[in-house]
């Protein structure tokens, strides 16, 4: 049994008239005539009752027609999904992302993707650098924005933008009231990072500003999230180094200040090697450029 043979029983049953129902198929008659007794034969029953004057359904017909009239729309309406997720147009994207990326690049990314390509859904998932590395590359997810990822086989990396370091200081701080900072200024405070395995080139570019110094800052607790650092931070528990866009999360309790050195962090886009039309729109979002 073929889908060409449901489909032509179907406009027969449509029409109760084969030479009508072969103008709708594009076909002459005969050929259309010999499929629905191919069909008769691999069913064992007869669909149709034909006079001379005109065609009618048999009850096993009727039947037939009620049970597969859904199924062909069905292979229809998964060939057309199937369709629309190979151009980009439906499906679904796993997105993860720094958290420092949601005050920045991934709400307005969202608002862009949503307006131009509704039938997708992002799944957004707040995850480490690390997290989204092992993740990226087991085929959990499909895209991810990594802080200072340094070299990855197996992913493609994109720059998508830099950003200044800034450190983040309890506002009753004695550094609170300068300027800028130096490395130095900060020798023997305690300092909540990220954790190393989970960020491993962020915590080392900002470990590196106090190489130089006899006591460097020092560990006190570590945070797995932007939040959780500024809370820790707020508490008066030690300062912290956070990129930029941190300033744009308004926590009582906090300040930041700019290092005399322009320290800078890089945002990447990472993606498993392969074509995704859906992914590339939405990397078109994240850069603020609108997909067609």
């Amino acid at each position: 049994m073929e889908l060409r043979q449901l489909r032509y029983f179907l406009v027969v049953a449509d029409e109760l008239h084969f030479g009508r129902a072969a103008e709708r198929l594009h076909l002459t008659q005969p050929p259309l005539t010999v499929a629905v007794r191919r069909l008769e034969r691999e069913l064992g029953v007869q669909l149709f009752d034909r006079t001379t004057r005109r065609v009618t359904l048999t009850a096993a017909g009727q039947a037939f027609k009620e049970r597969i009239q859904a199924a062909v729309s069905d292979i229809d309406d998964a060939a057309g999904d199937v369709a629309d997720v190979a151009a980009g147009k439906s499906g679904k994207i796993r997105v993860g992302f720094v958290s420092s990326a949601s005050y920045t690049t991934v709400p307005e990314a969202i608002r862009a993707f949503r307006q131009q390509r509704p039938r997708i859904d992002l799944v957004l998932n707040p995850l480490t650098s690390g997290e989204q590395i092992e993740q990226l590359l087991d085929g959990n997810l499909d895209l991810g924005l990594i802080r200072d990822p340094g070299d990855i086989p197996g992913l493609n990396l994109e720059l998508l933008s830099t950003e200044d370091l800034v450190v983040v200081l309890p506002d009753t701080h004695h550094l609170a009231a300068a300027k800028e900072i130096r490395p130095q200024d900060l020798e023997g405070e305690p300092m909540i990072p990220f954790p190393y395995r989970l960020m491993p080139v962020f915590v080392t570019r900002v470990l590196r500003l106090f190489d130089a110094l006899r006591t460097p800052p020092i560990v006190v607790q570590q945070a797995i999230h932007q939040e959780t650092v500024l809370g820790l931070v707020a508490a008066g528990l030690g300062i912290s180094v956070l990129p930029e866009s941190v300033q744009r999360f308004q926590m009582p309790g906090v300040t930041t200040r700019r290092f005399v050195s322009r320290p800078q962090t890089e945002l990447h886009v990472a993606r498993a090697f392969g074509h995704s039309p859906a992914v590339d729109d939405f990397i078109l979002c994240l850069k603020g450029e609108i997909p067609t």
